[in-house]
């Protein structure tokens, strides 16, 4: 992946949080192959995750530490003399939230209020931070799609701690000067993602094991879709364009602009996969989820200049790849 400004990335000292996860995977093998010099925030070195299993480990530094320590966040910086921050770690998973909270909060709320201070007092070295945030940070509207005008107002637990880290970073722009920029996708998937409770790894995994896959909701929930390799392209975007005043302490939308219900979304992976014999079986039992969620990315597109490459099938073909020789590996 080339940089949409010429040597932009080039020996540039770019520290990234959550480089295990799969946004962090991708995130920093594009960073890697437009010349940057990556130091990878790793908590928990796990060999299954594709930061590690695809060796770009080996062309990072890794730092040993989670976002809930503040002191190795400000030693990562001031060590490696990062000038420019990918804040995504996180806790992910909505039901993870719902079951036992505390431990989201602490990683999402108090781990980027954390690196945000760190980034404060360093800021004669950081001159751009990106904050990986999600369209649950808006709480469920009646009017929709979002727009990133309206409030923030999540009610549950994951919702919440999203709202909070996204005020938070609103709060250290808008009183310190803090370049900071904040992102919003929509549902993220694509290859690397182990999370198997999200919906495109797990439909994927029982397509290919021939097995039906189990819908824990009634199905009609609407959401947006936007694949990894966009996500990944659209914070390197966001930061390059971080210099200019419109941007700084912003928050912007991303996705496809094709909401789907989940039966829809499944319905298209089956006929990707020629799989249309095994029909999802509905049980109707989630909670703490908002119904309809979906965004609106005039924004992005008018300021950064903004646009998906890829269209939904052609993310899922590229996804039901991966995974399809993932799992070959593993028996």
């Amino acid at each position: 992946m080339k940089s949409s400004k010429n040597n932009f990335w080039r020996d540039r000292r770019v520290f990234v949080t959550g480089a295990t996860g799969m946004v962090g995977y991708w995130l920093v093998k594009d960073l890697i192959a437009s010349g940057a010099r990556v130091i990878a925030l790793v908590r928990d070195p796990d060999p299954q995750s594709g930061f590690f299993r695809s060796g770009d480990y080996r062309q990072t530094s890794l730092v040993q530490g989670n976002v809930e320590d503040f002191s190795s966040l400000e030693r990562a910086l001031n060590e490696n003399e990062a000038d420019t921050v990918f804040h995504l770690a996180a806790q992910p998973i909505v039901n993870v939230a719902h079951r036992y909270p505390l431990p989201t909060f602490e990683t999402n709320v108090s781990g980027t209020y954390n690196l945000l201070e760190a980034c404060r007092i360093h800021s004669d070295l950081v001159k751009r931070v990106v904050i990986a945030s999600s369209d649950k940070a808006y709480g469920a509207h009646e009017h929709l799609p979002y727009t990133e005008e309206m409030p923030l107002q999540g009610k549950h637990p994951y919702e919440v701690s999203k709202s909070c880290a996204d005020l938070i970073t609103q709060a250290y722009h808008h009183t310190y000067g803090l370049p900071t920029v904040i992102l919003r996708c929509g549902n993220i998937y694509g290859g690397g993602d182990l999370n198997w409770s999200r919906i495109v790894p797990y439909t994927i995994r029982c397509f290919l094991n021939n097995q039906r896959p189990i819908i824990r909701s009634d199905g009609r929930y609407v959401r947006d879709y936007i694949y990894v390799k966009d996500v990944s392209r659209c914070y390197m975007k966001a930061a390059e364009c971080l210099s200019d005043k419109k941007v700084q302490g912003q928050a912007f939308n991303f996705s496809l602009e094709r909401p789907l219900t989940v039966l829809e979304l499944v319905k298209v992976i089956q006929q990707l996969m020629n799989c249309k014999h095994l029909e999802p079986d509905v049980q109707n039992t989630a909670t703490g989820e908002i119904r309809e969620q979906y965004l609106n990315t005039t924004k992005a597109h008018r300021v950064l200049n903004w646009k998906p490459q890829y269209t939904l099938e052609e993310g899922l073909n590229e996804t039901i790849a991966w995974y399809r020789e993932y799992l070959a590996t593993q028996f």
